[in-house]
């Protein structure tokens, strides 16, 4: 019950990103596991202290965290789990360990945890997990540079969430199609995406990848020529990782500081 307790609040407090919170429950969730020696319980907390820290900044102690969760997983044993989570544990955590051997320098390995973890959704035909996989691997082509890839595969979330009647995902695919037109020098269009992609997902309550986003925002704004529309997202991309903790892409929204300024 607690398991379940500590869950339900974990997963409101990290799609409304607090990133202190997460850290807090993902701490009492492993420490309960770890007393009661459970293998999918342990591998679950992995997860989640991978999440904390990948977000709040910690980059390879959450690779470390992804990296124990995954020897601990079985699919013939723990695939059913996903139902019970949300999605699939072995996928949601290749998702995010893409993530982190991006920041932390291995585009290779990256894209190869992502692929494995498209792969693996397509086999286990759970959408709610299909559609995460869709929509991390694209971040990942996204990061890596690989356009039209991401673009293919949102192109197929955005159709699966209308589908399964799913906003969030649908808003989340729209924004991510905004930061590929922003890459592909289509920013007219990627001010209108990653605005409408960014209302929609504000409107289900989440905050998660909110500086990210507008990061990209301000970067379309200043292609544009529109300064004070850039300076508006960067103050709101500051006043969002200083607010929820969410550091993870400090050094990108740090780095869209100074191509304004250099425009002034």
């Amino acid at each position: 019950m607690w398991f379940s307790v500590l869950y339900g609040f974990y997963v409101v407090n990290f799609v409304a990103f607090h990133g202190d919170a997460m850290r807090e429950l993902a701490e009492q969730f492993s420490t309960l596991a770890e007393k009661q020696g459970a293998t999918v319980p342990i591998m679950i907390g992995h997860r989640l202290m991978g999440h904390a820290l990948l977000l709040t900044g910690e980059i390879a102690a959450a690779q470390a965290h992804y990296s124990q969760g995954l020897a601990l997983y079985d699919p013939a044993e723990h695939r059913p789990f996903a139902t019970r989570f949300g999605q699939d544990i072995s996928v949601t955590i290749l998702g995010f360990r893409s993530l982190a051997l991006w920041l932390l320098g291995y585009p290779e390995k990256a894209l190869a945890d992502a692929s494995r973890a498209l792969k693996d959704a397509q086999e286990i035909g759970q959408a709610a997990t299909l559609m995460f996989a869709l929509n991390y691997t694209a971040k990942t082509q996204t990061h890596c540079g690989n356009h039209a890839a991401a673009n293919s595969l949102l192109e197929q979330l955005i159709a699966l969430a209308d589908q399964k009647g799913a906003p969030y995902w649908k808003a989340f695919g729209m924004s991510v199609q905004g930061c590929v037109l922003v890459a592909t020098g289509d920013t007219s269009g990627a001010v209108h995406l990653l605005t409408l992609g960014m209302t929609a997902l504000r409107s289900t309550g989440a905050t998660l990848y909110e500086p990210w986003l507008l990061s990209n925002l301000a970067r379309a704004h200043v292609d544009l020529g529109e300064l004070e529309g850039a300076w508006r997202c960067i103050d709101e991309a500051m006043t969002a990782m200083q607010t929820s903790k969410e550091r993870w892409c400090e050094a990108e929204e740090r780095s869209c500081r100074e191509a304004v300024a250099q425009h002034m």
